[in-house]
C-alpha cells in the first residue's frame, strides 16, 4: 500500500494541466472555461486516474496566479505583493472534489513566479525577497485548497532544475507555504536533476515529483539516494510527445522504477502537464498509463 494514500497500490495522478476545450452557448459566454474544467475532470475520471486535478485550463501556470495578485500588473512587479481578495483556484478545485474521491490542489511555486516577473519596484532587493512575499500570498491559497477538501497540495517549481535559483532561499519560500499543512505536500520539478537532486531532498515536502520518461537519466541519479519516507512522483509518460505511448512502453518504465523504489514509495503520473497536447492524445496517454499500472498491480 502507498505510504501516504492508504488503500491504493501505485496510485496514479496527473501533474496538472489538461487541454482546454472551450465551452459553447450561454455558459461559454459567461465563463468560457467552465466547460473546459468539466471536460478535464470527466476525462481524468474516465481514464481511471486515482488522484485528479481541476485540469488547470484557465491559462498558463504563471498568469493564472500573477494576474490576481496585488502588486503585480501584467508581467511587472509594481509594488509590494500581497494576497488576493479571494482564492484563485478553489472554485475549479471544489468542482473536481464534487466529482472525485481524491483531488490535488496545484500552485505554481513562488521561486518560479519570481523569475517569470520583471521587478519594476524598489520594494524588492532581489528575486528571493520577492519569492518570500509570493509565498505568503500562495500560503493563503494552499490553506483555502486544504479547507475545500484537497487530498494533496502540489507546488510546481520547474525553475529549480535550471541552476539559476538560490535553492536555500527557495526552500525557505516553500516552508512558508507548507508549514502547518497536514495533508501531503508535493514538489514538482521537471528537467535534468543532475545539478540539484541533493538539494531537492531537503525540501519541506512529503512527495518529490520528477520527470523520468523524457529524462531517464534522472532514475540513475536516484539509485544511491536515501529518500526516507518520501514518496516519488514518477513521470512515466512523455508530456512533450503528442504520440501516445503503448501500454507496454509505460509498463517497462514502471518496471525500471521498481528496481530503484519500493511500490509503497511510487506515485505514477506524466512527466508534466498535458495542456499542449491534443485532447485525444492526452486522454490516451492517461488511459494507457492506468492500464499499464493495473498489470503491474496484478503482478505485485
Amino acid at each position: 500500500m502507498s505510504i501516504l494514500f492508504p488503500g491504493i497500490t501505485l496510485p496514479t495522478t496527473v501533474v496538472g494541466s489538461y487541454p482546454a476545450i472551450p465551452g459553447h452557448g450561454l455558459s461559454g459566454i459567461f465563463d468560457p472555461y467552465r466547460e473546459a474544467v468539466r471536460t478535464a475532470v470527466a476525462d481524468q475520471l474516465a481514464a481511471g486516474i486515482d488522484i485528479i486535478s481541476d485540469g488547470q485550463v484557465r491559462g498558463d501556470m504563471v498568469r493564472i496566479f500573477t494576474s490576481r495578485l496585488p502588486g503585480v500588473r501584467g508581467n511587472d512587479v509594481i509594488g509590494k505583493v500581497s494576497s488576493p481578495e479571494s482564492p484563485i483556484t478553489v472554485t475549479d478545485t471544489r468542482y473536481a472534489i464534487s466529482r472525485a474521491y481524491r483531488v490535488k490542489g496545484i500552485i505554481t511555486g513562488p521561486t518560479t513566479l519570481s523569475f517569470a516577473l520583471h521587478v519594476s519596484s524598489p520594494v524588492y532587493r532581489d528575486r528571493a525577497d520577492l519569492a518570500c512575499d509570493l509565498a505568503h500570498a500562495l500560503a493563503q491559497e494552499a490553506s483555502a485548497l486544504v479547507g475545500a477538501g484537497a487530498a494533496v497540495i502540489q507546488i510546481d517549481e520547474p525553475i529549480l532544475s535550471t541552476g539559476i535559483a538560490d535553492l536555500d532561499r527557495a526552500r525557505e519560500a516553500l516552508e512558508i507555504i507548507t508549514s502547518g499543512i497536514e495533508i501531503p505536500t508535493c514538489l514538482h520539478v521537471c528537467g535534468d536533476l543532475t545539478p540539484v537532486i541533493s538539494d531537492l531532498l531537503r525540501m519541506p515536502v512529503k512527495i518529490l515529483d520528477f520527470e523520468f520518461a523524457k529524462s531517464p537519466a534522472n532514475l540513475n541519479l536516484c539509485r544511491d539516494l536515501d529518500f526516507g519516507k518520501m514518496m516519488i512522483g514518477f513521470g512515466c509518460i512523455d508530456s512533450s510527445d503528442p504520440v501516445p505511448e503503448t501500454k507496454d512502453t509505460i509498463r517497462s518504465r514502471i518496471d525500471m522504477a521498481l528496481k530503484v523504489f519500493s511500490p509503497e514509495q511510487l506515485l505514477l503520473d506524466p512527466d508534466c502537464g498535458l495542456r499542449m497536447l491534443p485532447r485525444d492524445a492526452a486522454y490516451l496517454k492517461l488511459s494507457r498509463m492506468v492500464e499499464a499500472v493495473k498489470t503491474v498491480r496484478e503482478d505485485l
